[in-house]
């Protein structure tokens, strides 16, 4: 009897964590829709909105990831949809910012040519470790979180300095603050993917 409930509740689990259609995935899904309207919002110039779409995108993201915890709806669906999102929305944003828009304030091309060149480095350390050890899944590391959440600031002091004064030096700290992280964590990724390899193949030499 207690086996099968168990296996009963390890049942439940499963599916939960497949059904696609929850809550928290609908704000996911909303969130990415919200990122054309961001651009377009940028192009034109129309900084107060874009300013009010990205403070939505945020606010959404913290949203979904908490109703999932409170209402146990937790799905495989929601953990690749919403990094995809939230990756799409700040990508997407970066490079938005950095088109010479008259009378702009603008990301510098530099920091974003390093933003998407370490993203590119983290999909192709990914794809190394699944062609190399099988492994689906790389968590990313204190120093790369801290780099995500650098960006959003970046990508928000930006839009901010449109809507309002924002001094140049604090602006230039984000920038080059941003900068940092961006090179430590992509230098990370790689050397813990280095380590990760290196200890699999002594294991299979043993």
């Amino acid at each position: 009897m207690r086996a099968g409930a168990v296996a009963q509740r390890a049942a439940q689990e499963v599916r939960a964590a497949l059904r696609p259609f929850t809550i928290p995935n609908g704000i996911t899904l909303i969130r990415l829709a919200l990122t054309p309207f961001l651009v377009l919002a940028i192009l034109e110039g129309n900084h107060r909105l874009a300013l009010g779409i990205f403070i939505a995108a945020g606010i959404s993201d913290a949203l979904d990831g908490l109703l999932a915890r409170l209402l146990g709806m937790r799905s495989l669906l929601g953990s690749y949809l919403d990094p995809i999102a939230d990756k799409t929305l700040l990508v997407t944003a970066y490079v938005a910012l950095t088109l010479p828009i008259r009378g702009s304030v603008t990301v510098p091309l530099w920091l974003t040519v390093m933003a998407l060149s370490r993203d590119f480095l983290i999909v192709l350390v990914a794809l190394l470790l699944y062609l190399g050890a099988g492994m689906r899944e790389f968590p990313p590391s204190i120093w790369g979180k801290w780099t995500t959440f650098l960006h959003i600031v970046t990508v928000a002091a930006v839009l901010i300095a449109n809507v309002t004064p924002v001094p140049e030096r604090a602006l230039l700290a984000c920038f080059y603050i941003a900068m940092a992280f961006t090179v430590i964590s992509g230098a990370d990724y790689v050397r813990r993917a280095a380590l990760t390899l290196e200890a699999i193949h002594d294991d299979e030499r043993r």
